[in-house]
C-alpha cells in the first residue's frame, strides 16, 4: 500500500510539474512570434545508465562501476510560439542499463528503450546562438533486455537477473545546451541531458525485494534541424 501511494504520489507530482511548464513559463516569454517557428531534425549522442536499486545490488560503488555505456537518438520536433519560450518532442531510441562488480567478475545488463520526452523549451541570447533549457516528462518502452554477450542470465539467485517485469517506462527528464544557427547550414544543438525513470524495472512493493529500482542516465547528444520559419518578425 505504501509502494502504491508512493508511485501514486509521484505521478500527481509529475502531472503538476508538467501543466506549470506547459500552462504558467509561457506567459512569461514575451514578446510573441507573429509568425510561428517549427524546426524538425535528428539527434544522437552517447549515454551513461545505471538503476539505483534499494537494497543495493553487488557492488556498485564508485558510480562510474555502475554505469552502462550506450547510445541514443531519433527525431527531434520543435515549435516556438515566443521569442523565448516554445516544446520540442521527441522519438527516440536509447540504450541504457546497469553494471556490477562481484567476485566472478563484473555483469553489464543492457535495456533498450523506445522514448518519447515532450518539454517545455526555454531559450535566452540571440538569433544565432542561444543558451536554452528542456525540461518536461518522457515515456517509454523496452523493446529489448539482455545481459553479458546478448545472454539473459535467468535462474541465479539474486533477483537482478531476472527478466524486468516492468517494460513501460516514465519519469522527468531536464537538458541545457547551447544553439547555434547558421545562415545556410540549419540549425545545431548541443546538449546535457539527465533523466530519471519512476517507473521500475522491477516491483517495489512491499511484498518485492526491492524497494526502488529507478533507472536513470546522464548523455551528451547533438542535434541538427532545419528550421521551416528563417525570419521571425516580432510585435
Amino acid at each position: 500500500m505504501k509502494a502504491t501511494r508512493d508511485i501514486f504520489g509521484r505521478g500527481l507530482g509529475l502531472i503538476v510539474l508538467a501543466l506549470f511548464c506547459f500552462q504558467f513559463l509561457p506567459s512569461l516569454a514575451q514578446p510573441r512570434l507573429k509568425e510561428k517557428e517549427f524546426c524538425f531534425g535528428v539527434h544522437g549522442g552517447v549515454t551513461a545508465g545505471t538503476v539505483m536499486y534499494r537494497p543495493s545490488v553487488g557492488n556498485m560503488s564508485p558510480i562510474t562501476d555502475a554505469c552502462v555505456l550506450g547510445g541514443n537518438g531519433g527525431f527531434v520536433f520543435r515549435y516556438a510560439g515566443h521569442k523565448y519560450c516554445g516544446f520540442q518532442m521527441e522519438l527516440n531510441y536509447l540504450h541504457r542499463g546497469w553494471a556490477e562488480k562481484s567476485d566472478e567478475g563484473r555483469y553489464n545488463r543492457s535495456l533498450h528503450y523506445i522514448e518519447l520526452p515532450i518539454f517545455m523549451h526555454l531559450n535566452f541570447g540571440s538569433e544565432l546562438c542561444r543558451w536554452f533549457l528542456n525540461l518536461g516528462p518522457q515515456i517509454g518502452f523496452c523493446v529489448k533486455d539482455e545481459g553479458n554477450n546478448g545472454i539473459l542470465v535467468n535462474g541465479n539467485a539474486s533477483p537482478e537477473y531476472e527478466l524486468i517485469d516492468h517494460r513501460f517506462d516514465w519519469g522527468i527528464a531536464a537538458g541545457t545546451g547551447l544553439y547555434f544557427q547558421t545562415k545556410k547550414a540549419g540549425i545545431y544543438q548541443l546538449e546535457i541531458r539527465f533523466d530519471y525513470s519512476f517507473g521500475g524495472v522491477y516491483g517495489t512493493s512491499v511484498t518485492d525485494y526491492f524497494n526502488m529500482a529507478s533507472p536513470m542516465d546522464l548523455s551528451i547528444n547533438l542535434a541538427y534541424m532545419w528550421k521551416f520559419k528563417r525570419k521571425p518578425k516580432y510585435r
